[in-house]
C-alpha cells in the first residue's frame, strides 16, 4: 500500500513538469513561472515536514496519512480546472501540503514494524514506486495529454486515485500507536538538533534532492525545447528513465540489506552506497550536457538510475538512527530542509535557462550539488547505528 501510494504520490507531483510545455502555451507561462510553479509545491511540503512528523509519533500515523493522502488528490484534480497562473499556484501550494504526509509517515510505520537487516529492502520497495511513478507520468501522461490535453489527465487522475482509500482504511498499521503513552522516553525536539548526524542527514538529502527534482521538473522540458525531441519521444525517454530508476532501486535495495546480512555494518554499506550514487549521479548529468545528440539519451537513463540506485538509503539512515522512537520527529526534520532543494532547483533552474539560453550551467551546478553531497554522508553522518536516547538530556 505504501508503495502504491507512492506511485501515486509521484505522478501527481510530475504530472506538472509533463504539462509544461502545454502550460506555456495555453497559459503564455515563462521560464520564470514555470520555475515558480514547481517551486511552489515544496514551499508547503518542506515547511509542514516538522510538524507533520511531531503529528505522527504523537497520534500515529494511519488517520494523518488518510488525510494527505485525500487532500493531495484532491489538489491534483483542482489544477485540472484551474483557468490561470493564480489558481495553478494555490493549486500547487495545496499538493505540497497534502503530500507532506508521506514521507514521515512511511518513516514512523517502518521503524515500527521492520527489522534492521530488512529496512533497505522496505524503503527501496517505496522508492521503487516511487520512480514508477514519474515513469507512468512521463510516459503516459505525455501521450495522453497530447491526445487529450492537459486537464482531463489531471482531473481524472485526481479522481480516480482517491480508489487507494478505501483499502487503507483497512489495512493501515493501527499497531503504529501513539507515543505519547507507548513511548513517554522520545527524545525533544531541541535534544534532536543537537546531532550532528540530524543535520549530516538533511545536507545529505538537500543534495541528492537537488539532482533528482532537477530532473523531476525540467527534464520534460529540456528534453523538448533543448533536445528538440516530439511529445512522444519525450514521453517515452522519460518513461524508460524511471522504470530503470525504479529497478535499480529494488535490486540495490535487496543487494544491501545481503550485503548487511553478511556482515557488513550498516554504516560501511548505507555511506558506501550513497557516496557512490551521488558522484555517479553528477558525472553522468555532467557527461549528458555536454553529449551530442546521439549520446545524451542513453546518460540520461543512467543518470537517473544512480540516483534511483541510493535514494532509498537516505532514508534507512535516519530511520536507523533515530529508532522507532524518533523516526516521524527525525525524518520529518530531515525531509524540510532536504526539500527545500525543489524549492531551489527548479526555481534556479528556470531562472537560469531563461536568462542564458540553455541548461548547461545549470547541469554544472547539480553536479557541483551531487559532489558535495556525497562529502556530507561521508564526513558529517556519523556511525549509522541506533541513537541511545536518554530522557535525562532532553
Amino acid at each position: 500500500m505504501l508503495a502504491l501510494a507512492a506511485l501515486i504520490n509521484y505522478v501527481d507531483r510530475s504530472n506538472m513538469s509533463v504539462a509544461a510545455p502545454f502550460l506555456k502555451n495555453e497559459l503564455n507561462l515563462d521560464e520564470r513561472q514555470l520555475g515558480l510553479l514547481f517551486a511552489a509545491f515544496f514551499a508547503t511540503y518542506s515547511l509542514m515536514q516538522p510538524l507533520v512528523g511531531w503529528l505522527v509519533d504523537r497520534i500515529g500515523s494511519g488517520m494523518v496519512f488518510a488525510a494527505g493522502f485525500l487532500l493531495w488528490s484532491m489538489a491534483t484534480t483542482a489544477t485540472g480546472l484551474a483557468r490561470g497562473f493564480g489558481m495553478m499556484f494555490v493549486a500547487r501550494l495545496a499538493l505540497g501540503l497534502g503530500e507532506s504526509v508521506f514521507f514521515p509517515c512511511c518513516a514512523r510505520i517502518l521503524a515500527s514494524i521492520m527489522s534492521q537487516k530488512r529496512i533497505g529492502s522496505a524503503n527501496a520497495v517505496i522508492m521503487a514506486g516511487m520512480h514508477l511513478g514519474p515513469a507512468f507520468g512521463i510516459f503516459a501522461g505525455g501521450l495522453l495529454m497530447t491526445r487529450f490535453g492537459w486537464r482531463p489527465f489531471f482531473i481524472v487522475v485526481g479522481l480516480a486515485s482517491l480508489l487507494w482509500l478505501l483499502p487503507w482504511m483497512f489495512t493501515m498499521p493501527r499497531d503504529a500507536a501513539p507515543l505519547n503513552h507507548a513511548t513517554p522516553d522520545g527524545p525533544s525536539l531541541r535534544r534532536m538538533l543537537r546531532e550532528r548526524s540530524l543535520w549530516g542527514t538533511c545536507l545529505g538529502l538537500f543534495s541528492g534532492n537537488y539532482a533528482w527534482y532537477f530532473l523531476l521538473t525540467w527534464l520534460p522540458y529540456y528534453l523538448v525545447h533543448e533536445r528538440g525531441l516530439s511529445a512522444a519521444q519525450m514521453a517515452r525517454l522519460g518513461g524508460l528513465a524511471y522504470v530503470c530508476s525504479a529497478s535499480t532501486s529494488f535490486v540495490t535495495g535487496w543487494l544491501t540489506d545481503r550485503w548487511i546480512a553478511m556482515g557488513a555494518s550498516h554504516t560501511v554499506v548505507r555511506k558506501t552506497t550513497l557516496a557512490t550514487g551521488y558522484l555517479l549521479a553528477g558525472l553522468m548529468l555532467l557527461l549528458c550536457a555536454r553529449a551530442g545528440a546521439n549520446h545524451f539519451a542513453p546518460l540520461v537513463v543512467v543518470s537517473t538510475m544512480c540516483i534511483g540506485g541510493c535514494g532509498f538509503s537516505t532514508f534507512a539512515v535516519g530511520q536507523t538512527i533515530a529508532g522507532p522512537k524518533a523516526a516521524g520527529k527525525w525524518v520529518g526534520i530531515q525531509n524540510a530542509f532536504g526539500n527545500l532543494s525543489g524549492v531551489v532547483a527548479p526555481a534556479l533552474t528556470g531562472f537560469v535557462a531563461q536568462r542564458t539560453g540553455h541548461f548547461l550551467p545549470a547541469f554544472l551546478v547539480t553536479c557541483g550539488v551531487c559532489v558535495f553531497g556525497a562529502a556530507t554522508w561521508i564526513f558529517v553522518v556519523g556511525r549509522v547505528e541506533p541513537m541511545a536516547w536518554d530522557p535525562s538530556t532532553a
